[in-house]
């Protein structure tokens, strides 16, 4: 169902306001908030696994020049609107240069433990807060075998725009859940049966191909990571079953959070290889 909408202030496009204000959106899209329920995704592939993963379209703005933006077998019912870049912009703060902004009704987050039922390996998050660095974590999660993602109150939205561009829309086929604060927010995990490893840089932590080369596919591991620059906290660090470390060359203290999480999840990820029976 196409509209042309030429003002920025059409109520009908309200839902893509303020785009690139980190701030703004978490509050719109907060409970409580005018846009409570809803998250955006940006392009044709990002939003093609959205609908992949079943989430249900609700809006679309769309660059007014572009017949291929969104998957094929997207629901006709879907309004389509259709606006030129000044009004694009204007609403979103910058040129959509991957030609759709699509609007998907959120779904009510499992409990901990429906998430924890089945799984094997999950990626447990405290405090980060960067959604870049949160998506480049869920890819690598999802495309490495693990099978879902916890994260404590204070990390950010799994759901948020530059999260799931980031992720390139990995993340949506991953269970998520929120635990309660850090450490005490552990114990569903413990419950489960879960080895709680934390990953960190420090000096006297086990390194993590030690690690690796004891565990088999249907251990249950919950790999534990904290912010970007401090890390995890040193309650959480020290309620840990295990510390982990990735081995550096001399000099190099540490690395980014979601290039650490990247390579513990492939030494720890349940990836099918040669002699794994999963």
């Amino acid at each position: 169902m196409d509209i042309a909408v030429e003002d920025p202030d059409d109520p009908r496009i309200a839902v893509f306001m303020g785009l690139r204000d980190h701030d703004l959106r978490r509050l719109r899209e907060a409970p409580g908030g005018d846009m409570e329920g809803v998250f955006v995704t940006e392009g044709l592939l990002v939003t093609t696994r959205a609908v992949g993963a079943g989430y249900r379209p609700l809006s679309v703005l769309v660059d007014a020049s572009r017949d291929d933006a969104l998957p094929d077998g997207f629901p006709d019912a879907v309004p389509v609107h259709r606006a030129g870049p000044r009004v694009v912009q204007a609403v979103t703060g910058y040129q959509t240069h991957r030609g759709a902004l699509v609007a998907f009704a959120r779904r009510a987050l499992p409990s901990p433990e429906e998430v924890l039922g089945s799984a094997r390996r999950v990626v447990v998050g405290e405090a980060v807060v960067n959604p870049t660095n949160l998506g480049v974590i869920l890819r690598s999660a999802a495309a490495l075998g693990f099978d879902a993602t916890l994260l404590d109150p204070t990390s950010c939205d799994p759901l948020y725009r530059r999260a799931n561009r980031a992720s390139m829309g990995e993340g949506f086929a991953l269970p998520h859940a929120r635990l309660g604060s850090l450490p005490q927010g552990l114990a569903p995990l413990r419950e489960a049966g879960f080895r709680v490893v934390a990953l960190t840089p420090a000096a006297d932590a086990d390194a993590l191909p030690d690690l690796a080369a004891t565990i088999g596919p249907q251990d249950r591991l919950a790999l534990v990571l904290g912010s970007e620059g401090p890390g995890l906290t040193p309650e959480t660090e020290a309620a840990a079953d295990l510390r982990v470390r990735i081995p550096l060359a001399l000099g190099v203290d540490s690395l980014n959070v979601g290039v650490a999480a990247g390579i513990a999840c492939y030494a720890l990820g349940r990836s099918p290889r040669a002699g794994d029976d999963l």
